[in-house]
């Protein structure tokens, strides 16, 4: 959800992510045009999209830092709904089914359950609770950069009845990774993480994702795609060109590529794949 339009965090596209068109990558949605045409077609929009603009600029003036702003907005979020606060889907149907399709896509793309997965930014685990049951015990690990939800994730395990499965939950700040072991995970996957980052996290990211990624391994990540200049509403939503990324993850030795087949889901964000170049990266290890 971008402060102008409610499909812009992690909700379903208006039109086709490919097209262009108004719900494509095309748009600038921090022009004045742009939020001035939204308003006018979702006024019962605008409301919402005030507060926003009043919390960020008030969390701004008090977190200078973005780790320190990005997580003042998870715990006012998960405060109102933890459901709403992964993605902005004000429904448990439509948080079970963003996780579903996160779920679906990487078990089509081969993963086992004798894999090790460091799911980036887990929420909540709306996918997490997925993989954690699909996984044998203590091969799922997630990290997150806010207490409050990831105290919501431990209730999830709870009501899944996951605790067995021995699950690695912990709270993370920054994307250095230096704590994890080399060479340790066939998935690393992080999903509606770089839509809610500068680039200098995206960057710190992918410096140092290579190192824990096991030989064959990838790092499937989404992020909201433009055609046009990069930009960001407030400080919460962010939208890269894929060449930018493709370029930053080349920087860091890792080969990338863009996802065609993500295209086709009903999902607003795009995706790319990396993995240690001169490795395949088009499955994982044993599949």
């Amino acid at each position: 959800m971008t402060a102008a339009d409610p499909a812009g965090r992690d909700g379903n596209p208006s039109m086709s992510a490919s097209t262009g068109a108004p719900g494509g990558p095309s748009r600038n949605r921090r022009s004045l045009t742009h939020r001035v045409r939204h308003a006018l077609r979702h006024p019962k929009h605008v409301p919402a999209h005030a507060r926003r603009v009043a919390r960020d600029t008030w969390l701004q003036l008090r977190h200078r830092d973005h780790i320190e702003y990005y997580r003042a907005v998870m715990a006012a979020d998960t405060a109102r709904s933890p459901e709403a606060a992964v993605g902005h889907n004000p429904s448990v149907e439509k948080w079970e089914r963003l996780g579903r399709m996160q779920f679906d896509y990487l078990v089509g793309h081969g993963l086992q359950p004798h894999h090790r997965i460091l799911e980036i930014g887990c929420g909540n685990l709306r996918a997490g609770r997925l993989f954690i049951d699909h996984l044998d015990t203590g091969h799922y690990y997630g990290i997150d950069i806010s207490p409050a939800i990831l105290m919501e994730a431990q209730r999830t395990l709870v009501r899944e009845g996951l605790q067995s499965k021995l699950p690695y939950l912990t709270l993370v700040a920054d994307l250095s990774f230096s704590f994890l072991p080399d060479g340790h995970f066939d998935v690393v996957h992080a999903h509606s993480v770089f839509s809610h980052s500068p680039t200098y996290v995206v960057e710190q990211c992918l410096e140092h994702v290579g190192r824990v990624l096991a030989p064959g391994g990838f790092f499937d990540f989404t992020f909201g795609r433009t055609e046009g200049t990069e930009h960001q509403v407030l400080h919460e939503d962010f939208y890269y060109r894929t060449e930018t990324l493709i370029g930053l993850a080349r920087k860091h030795g890792l080969s990338a590529r863009f996802m065609d087949d993500w295209e086709e889901l009903p999902h607003a964000q795009s995706k790319i794949r990396v993995s240690v170049r001169g490795e395949r990266g088009e499955g994982t290890r044993g599949s």
